[in-house]
């Protein structure tokens, strides 16, 4: 019985840290349209100077945004950038002693780890659940039909208006961008990772969208037998899965084939999505270019024109 209390205490210890550490920063945001009614979501702060990370779909098309801070005070917010193929946005609001998450890794994430979500689910603010970490890898279809590739699942409870919220790990890390749920299953939720966040983030800061080349398929990080890395003289012991090819796709037409294991795009390497995403992110209209893969034992390239979206 002592046993089980300890245990007990530790995770709630874990727990507790971990939303008291990050609720600081996880603000609530009201949206309005012109010619239908309003709705909300979750986003967090990331940095000391206002910029705010939530979802595409909390704010895409709305004519006013509004930031509620932890302690109730408003703000105004401006659209910084969308990326609706990611389900990710930035809006920033102009205010003082804003308190930025810290940002984790997902790619050091494991299946079963404790996760937190943070979020305003029907409008109840500063709600914490918590769960661990189902999956890793997964695939998810965003609004626009784009495959969200690297998707992290876990069973920490999301309901609607949990959407842009951060999920966190024990050490209060950010490590995903609340994203879907999927009704009517019960604990099957999902998150953007943190990493391909980061990048989209960046990038809508700079340029206030994302221009990418569209190449169709779907991925997930996956190890190489250290066998092909020496025998291909490969760079890194670790590529991009191909787990489903779309149909009349430039992958598809360029010959790529579920299973395939991705290792390089215009001579970089491709160790795991966020690399391929910078990659195809960096693409200009036009160009056909090379990609590199692992088809069982051999070393294939194949040339591919992506589509510029």
């Amino acid at each position: 019985m002592v046993a089980n209390s300890f245990l007990l205490d530790a995770y709630s210890e874990a727990v507790v840290a971990a939303a008291e550490r990050v609720s600081p920063s996880v603000v609530k945001i009201d949206v309005s349209h012109n010619k239908r009614g309003g709705g909300s979501g979750s986003g967090f702060v990331f940095t000391p100077d206002g910029f705010i990370l939530t979802n595409s779909h909390v704010i895409h098309g709305a004519s006013a945004i509004k930031v509620t801070l932890q302690g109730g005070t408003e703000y105004q917010a401006d659209l910084v950038g969308d990326d609706p193929d990611t389900e990710l946005a930035v809006v920033r609001i102009t205010a003082s002693s804003l308190v930025p998450v810290t940002f984790g890794d997902s790619q050091a994430l494991r299946v079963g780890q404790l996760v937190v979500a943070i979020g305003n689910p029907y409008g109840f603010q500063a709600t914490v659940t918590s769960g661990v970490v189902s999956a890793l890898g997964r695939s998810l279809r965003a609004q626009t039909g784009r495959l969200i590739d690297n998707v992290i699942q876990t069973d920490a409870a999301l309901n609607p208006g949990n959407s842009g919220g951060p999920l966190v790990t024990s050490n209060g890390e950010v490590v995903g961008v609340n994203t879907a749920i999927i009704l009517p299953a019960q604990g099957i939720c999902f998150a953007t990772a943190i990493n391909t966040a980061k990048f989209v983030a960046a990038r809508l800061i700079k340029d206030g969208r994302i221009h990418r080349g569209y190449i169709g398929l779907a991925g997930q990080n996956a190890p190489i037998h250290r066998a092909l890395v020496w025998s291909h003289h490969l760079p890194d012991a670790s590529g991009v899965f191909v787990v489903h090819v779309e149909p009349d796709s430039p992958a598809q037409r360029a010959g790529v084939r579920d299973g395939d294991i991705i290792v390089a795009l215009r001579d970089h390497a491709t160790p795991d999505i966020d690399a391929l995403h910078r990659l195809l992110a960096d693409y200009r209209k036009g160009d056909r270019i090379h990609l590199t893969l692992i088809r069982g034992t051999e070393k294939l390239v194949l040339a591919i024109a992506p589509i510029l979206r």
